[in-house]
Parts: C-alpha cells; sequence; structure tokens
C-alpha cells in the first residue's frame, strides 16, 4: 500500500477576490513523480509557493507525510522535509563542485566549518554517490562558476539531493537547456524517481512524457484533470482548455 509523502487538502489563496489557486486537493505517494501542467497563469507556481511557504494559504492545507506544514515559516517546511529547486540555481560559484556538494551533503550547517576540518565518511560516500547520479564526476573539481548552465542545474539538484528531502519541487528544471541537456535531465531525474518523492512544474511535453507518473492539469487555479501521461492526452476537457494555444498534449 502506497504511503502519502505530500497531501494537499483544498488548498486555496485568495488575492483581494482573486483566487489564484481555488481549492486544490491532490495526493503525491512516496516515489512517485508528478508533473504540473497548465498554461502561464493557471496557478502552478502558485502552488508550488503554498506548499513552500513562501506564499501564505488563504485556506487548506499541505501535509509533509503526517506533518502539517500549514501556516509554519520556509525554513520550518524544509527542515519538516520539504526541498525546493527555482528556475535560477543557486550555488557556490567560488567553490569547486565537489564542494558545493559535500557543504550540502554536511551535517554541520557552517560553510567554511565544513572545508577546513575532515568531513564524516558517511558524507564523502554520499558525496561520490551524488556526484555519479548528477553526471558531475569529470567536473568535481572545476569552480561552480566554470560550469554551463546544463552542469549549474545539476550541481543544485545534486546539492538539494545531498540534504534528504522527504518531497523535492522542482520548477522547470529544463529551462534554457538544449536538448541534449534536456534529455540529459530526464535521465538524471528518472534515477531519482522512487527514492525521492517529486513534484516538476514543467512545459515540455516530450520531457514530461519521458519522465512522469502522474500529471495533473491546472486551470484558472483549479485541478482540471488528473492521470496518467495517456489519460491526459485522450482528455477532452483538457484538449478543449488548450484549443487555440500551443497545448500540452
Amino acid at each position: 500500500m502506497s504511503t502519502a509523502s505530500l497531501t494537499i487538502d483544498g488548498l486555496t489563496v485568495d488575492f483581494s477576490g482573486f483566487r489564484a489557486v481555488d481549492n486544490v486537493s491532490t495526493v503525491v505517494d512516496a516515489g512517485e513523480l508528478r508533473v504540473l501542467l497548465g498554461a502561464n497563469g493557471a496557478g502552478k507556481t502558485t502552488l508550488m509557493d503554498l506548499i513552500s511557504g513562501k506564499t501564505p494559504a488563504t485556506a487548506g492545507r499541505v501535509y509533509i507525510g503526517d506533518t502539517v506544514v500549514t501556516g509554519l515559516p520556509e525554513h520550518a517546511i524544509a527542515r519538516a522535509g520539504l526541498g525546493r529547486k527555482f528556475q535560477i540555481p543557486s550555488v557556490f560559484r567560488e567553490l569547486t563542485v565537489r564542494q558545493n556538494l559535500e557543504v550540502a551533503a554536511s551535517p554541520n550547517p557552517g560553510v567554511f566549518a565544513n572545508l577546513r576540518f575532515a568531513l564524516p565518511g558517511e558524507t564523502r560516500r554520499r558525496t561520490e554517490e551524488i556526484l555519479d547520479l548528477v553526471s558531475l564526476v569529470d567536473r568535481q573539481n572545476a569552480e561552480a562558476g566554470t560550469l554551463s548552465h546544463g552542469e549549474t542545474q545539476w550541481l543544485e539538484l545534486g546539492m538539494l539531493i545531498a540534504q534528504k528531502p522527504k518531497v523535492i519541487l522542482l520548477d522547470e528544471p529544463t529551462a534554457g537547456m538544449t536538448e541534449a541537456e534536456t534529455m540529459k535531465t530526464a535521465e538524471i531525474i528518472k534515477q531519482m524517481r522512487g527514492a525521492h518523492t517529486l513534484v516538476v512544474v514543467e512545459h515540455d511535453m516530450a520531457f514530461v512524457k519521458e519522465i512522469a507518473n502522474r500529471i495533473t492539469v491546472m486551470h484558472l487555479g483549479k485541478v482540471l484533470a488528473e492521470g496518467r501521461v495517456e489519460d491526459i492526452e485522450k482528455n477532452q476537457a483538457v484538449r478543449d482548455a488548450y484549443l487555440g494555444s500551443k497545448g500540452i498534449v
């Protein structure tokens, strides 16, 4: 039987009478990779902001596992097990790739303390695993500021994994990538699936079809449809909602 990693129950936010997210409910199982789809303004990023505590909810609840995190500050929600990666990566540019991962993986949050003293064996082993997962073994001694856009995104993804969050939110992880980088990112994320619970906002349907377990389609702040990729492609309400746009299927 599946265990929920993330439960969203009636989540709503009202901005002076405008409901950007309107009574959204869904359950993301442990190890699942859920993709959020929808046109600009559908409420996807606002939903991520509500989950992570960046925006306070007007109504509804968010659970990480069995813990209610609604109304908690962002750092407390992060401590409860939520990790979020934004479109613009944030890494320590002057440190090497390996040092970035060691800092993220270390139980001691002090950056310079981590670099000055010998790291625990478990931290070193974890760093090696992540370097391999995000395909940066050959770049581990390069300064992060010298990485390509795609490599920087993979490094930040690795830093997020190193912190061992229960749920990972990814906001358009392939934005600005070449086709080759996009496909490599798909391979990395597919390897994360199962070991990690992920919620991904993405527009690239080729990428979505490559990675998704289930898709939640949002429209005007509400859940329009939810299901497997093949179900969403056949859904008439989804087709109608995106008729005349680029479409999502």
